[in-house]
């Protein structure tokens, strides 16, 4: 995104989002009721079963037109495989994950491309509409907003974990760890059309404070985060303990730390669960007080996990941790 600062992209006045301030996705204004929005991603295996990564790389696309406001409709396979020394079989239950999830979101599978590379790389590539009038942006935080995350965080810890085959398969974390990433947020999506929600953003690579950070920038807020209310894997920071901690994490949180206003009981291993890079986390949510029942409730109704961590304040733009 630094790189292409400094080009001269060129803009329309129908681009309504693009990728300034860490937006989630590209959304461009067709007519007055349709915009059009657009994602892609893609990463290396995160778990050895193929059929199950093909679901997590699924599910974690087709979050950037979720957190939205969106509803995906068309998605293309983005493929790099080596054409040697991997059976074909390999890639065709990771495509089978992907079409799986692809399905499961009501959207459509209409091609792709790939290229021989020696390490196997999968996503998509989806377009989504929304109403222009109606997008969910990272912008959009206003004093007063209660901050929700729906997935707990740890992901990148357990992943690191398992590579180093201290997490076995069909263990109950491997378990939990697989449901989670393996879970779409459209549930959540549809609360937030519902409510008429205007801010939020999906929490991935950068973390619960990348993220956090990109929103309170981009809406020139104050954004103030609880530690002690946030929900995370107990698995997660035992690893922390024995120093099992990606690399990561540790440039999530030196990067944001001359944005951050961390309270001194808040302890190392708080941050870096803070700081873990997730994949196919949840939505770090932004919910008037005034809509703050109801959104609990619709949210029981559809058996949902929420957290309420923090609380949007008039202020310059930063992120506070406390206790």
């Amino acid at each position: 995104m630094e790189i292409l600062k400094e080009l001269e992209v060129p803009t329309h006045p129908n681009l309504l989002q693009s990728f300034e301030e860490g937006a989630d996705a590209a959304i461009y204004k067709l007519t007055s009721e349709v915009a059009l929005v657009f994602s892609a991603d893609f990463f290396t295996p995160v778990v050895d079963d193929p059929f199950v990564f093909g679901q997590i790389a699924a599910a974690n696309s087709l979050s950037d037109i979720y957190v939205s406001g969106a509803k995906p409709l068309l998605a293309l396979n983005l493929i790099s495989f080596p054409k040697k020394g991997v059976p074909k079989e390999i890639l065709k239950e990771i495509l089978k994950g992907g079409l799986y999830k692809i399905k499961e979101a009501g959207a459509l599978l209409v091609g792709g491309h790939s290229v021989e590379d020696p390490e196997p790389k999968y996503g998509l590539a989806v377009i989504g509409i929304a109403h222009p009038d109606r997008i969910i942006t990272n912008k959009n935080a206003k004093p007063g907003d209660l901050l929700y995350l729906t997935k707990p965080l740890g992901l990148g810890i357990l992943l690191t974990a398992y590579k180093a085959k201290l997490i076995f398969p069909h263990s109950e974390i491997y378990q939990k760890m697989i449901d989670t990433m393996t879970e779409l947020n459209n549930k959540i999506a549809e609360i937030m059309l519902d409510l008429e929600l205007k801010g939020a953003t999906d929490v991935t690579g950068f973390g619960l404070l990348g993220h956090a950070l990109e929103m309170a920038l981009a809406s020139k807020k104050t954004l103030i985060i609880y530690a002690s209310q946030v929900p995370y894997f107990e698995e997660a920071k035992e690893f922390i303990k024995l120093g099992l901690i990606p690399e990561g994490d540790y440039n999530n949180l030196n990067f944001c730390k001359k944005l951050l206003e961390v309270s001194s009981k808040v302890s190392e291993e708080d941050l870096f669960i803070l700081a873990d890079a997730q994949t196919s986390g949840g939505f770090l949510l932004c919910v008037p007080k005034e809509k703050q029942y109801i959104f609990e409730e619709k949210a029981k109704e559809k058996k949902l996990f929420i957290k309420l961590i923090g609380e949007v304040k008039e202020g310059n733009p930063c992120l506070k941790i406390l206790l």
